[in-house]
């Protein structure tokens, strides 16, 4: 991005990215079939209300490279990637008597945040929420198995690898050390214990209340073991995996594909980049070919969500392009010293806005603090705590919202899909507040002082 322009706009062009956020917010709790119809009007909306002035006060040729650099180079790459978890993930499906009580609960919850690691945030969530959807379909008491799975499958659970989350790919790419995340194992390991701690209480006091009522689960006759179907789709997805990390690693180590086809001045979409979008679309397409319409059919598989999540996030990457510009360039200016300002500071702007270019304002901030030890990277030491900080903030506080991290809204949408309500934007954001936050306190007290 821009250094110069993002020291030149003005505040006021962030306001369009306020209303689309107030837009998705607020008309689906007041008009919401209004709203199914006509998002794509209210994106529009607000995307040429940012458009056009910034057109006007810098130049066409400066509107149109920050638009492609942010539809090009960070768009493209995050739809086909959801795209292509959504496809593979809604070919494989769990079957057997899976029972939606606590303990079951909690099972699925250990097993989502830790394969968030391996296969990213967003294809765990995209693997697991439909299980859960099913285990907890004879409940009326549930929506909170679903928060709770976006605090921690959706996000918190992809701290360990840099496969796990985008921004820690960027560090990756940027020198940090493949394997040096897993020392945020104890940070991940205290806030798996007191919000499983938490949904415990919450989960336990709901089932009983169910079950008060006389609900209980009903089985097919049929369906006695737990068995995978579409298991040949885990080859797709360590497929997508890997084309993530050739597109990030790729232009490092062979020079070629950092080249590619120059769309305008400092937009230019590498080969490497082709390459990844070219073996997610493949493995989507395969995945779709070799799995039975069964399977897709019994999972209530639609198009639904990903559409919704297409609309919605070409209105938020181009109405949040003068936040992340005026970030970039005035992130140094806010005088961060302490790893618990790190965190908290790129936690709070990471719920709002793509916590990847988030965490590499602070990340490169943080490299500029003239360290003379500590995480060596592409830019220069970084005090190990001060990045712990930055990484945790990025990574963790992308649940504090909905559009915080990826696959919240997609988990959301599915979850709405299946016939349960989530809460509003608001409503989400109260239970952010009321759980998250004394965790991430915890955190700092514990960590970052």
């Amino acid at each position: 991005m821009n250094e110069s322009l993002g020291q030149l706009l003005p505040i006021w062009m962030c306001i369009p990215f306020v209303g689309m956020l107030l837009s998705i917010a607020i008309f689906p709790l007041f008009r919401a079939e209004w709203w199914d119809k006509c998002k794509h009007y209210v994106v529009i909306f607000w995307s040429l209300l940012f458009l056009i002035p910034f057109t006007i006060q810098f130049g066409f040729s400066a509107a149109i490279q920050e638009f492609l650099n942010v539809m090009v180079g960070e768009y493209l790459t995050f739809i086909v990637l959801l795209f292509g978890l959504f496809c593979v993930a809604g070919n494989i499906r769990l079957d057997g008597r899976l029972v939606g009580k606590p303990s079951t609960n909690i099972i699925l919850l250990l097993i989502g945040t830790f394969l968030a690691s391996i296969i990213g945030t967003t294809g765990a969530s995209m693997v697991l929420i439909r299980p859960v959807i099913r285990a907890n379909q004879w409940r009326s008491r549930k929506t909170h198995v679903f928060i709770f799975f976006i605090f921690l499958v959706s996000n918190i659970g992809g701290c360990l690898l840099p496969v796990g989350d985008p921004p820690l790919l960027m560090g990756y790419i940027n020198g940090v050390d493949f394997f040096w995340s897993l020392k945020l194992i104890p940070i991940m390991l205290l806030n798996l214990v007191l919000l499983l701690a938490l949904f415990a209480v919450n989960d336990i006091r709901a089932y009983r209340k169910d079950c008060a009522q006389g609900l209980a689960p009903s089985f097919d006759e049929n369906e006695e073991k737990l068995n995978v179907k579409g298991i040949h789709n885990i080859v797709n997805l360590v497929i997508i995996v890997i084309a993530v990390i050739l597109g990030g690693v790729l232009p490092k180590l062979i020079p070629f594909f950092g080249n590619g086809i120059t769309l305008c001045e400092g937009v230019t979409l590498t080969y490497a980049t082709i390459l990844e979008i070219i073996l997610i679309l493949l493995s989507a397409f395969f995945s779709y070919k070799t799995t039975s319409p069964t399977v897709r059919q019994r999972n209530d598989f639609t198009w639904d969500a990903i559409k919704e999540v297409t609309v919605l996030f070409i209105g938020i990457f181009i109405t949040m392009i003068p936040a992340l510009l005026i970030l970039e360039a005035r992130g140094a200016d806010l005088g961060l010293n302490a790893p618990w300002q790190y965190f908290w500071v790129t936690g709070a702007l990471s719920s709002f806005l793509d916590n990847t270019p988030t965490y590499l304002v602070f990340f490169t901030t943080a490299a500029s603090l003239g360290a003379t030890s500590g995480v060596l990277t592409t830019l220069g030491h970084i005090p190990e705590t001060i990045l712990m900080a930055v990484s945790c903030g990025a990574v963790f506080m992308g649940a504090n919202t909905y559009i915080g991290n990826a696959p919240n809204f997609m988990v959301r949408s599915i979850v709405e899909e299946n016939g349960t309500k989530m809460p509003s934007f608001f409503g989400y954001m109260l239970w952010s507040i009321c759980y998250l936050i004394p965790v991430f306190l915890v955190d700092m007290l514990v960590f970052f002082l």
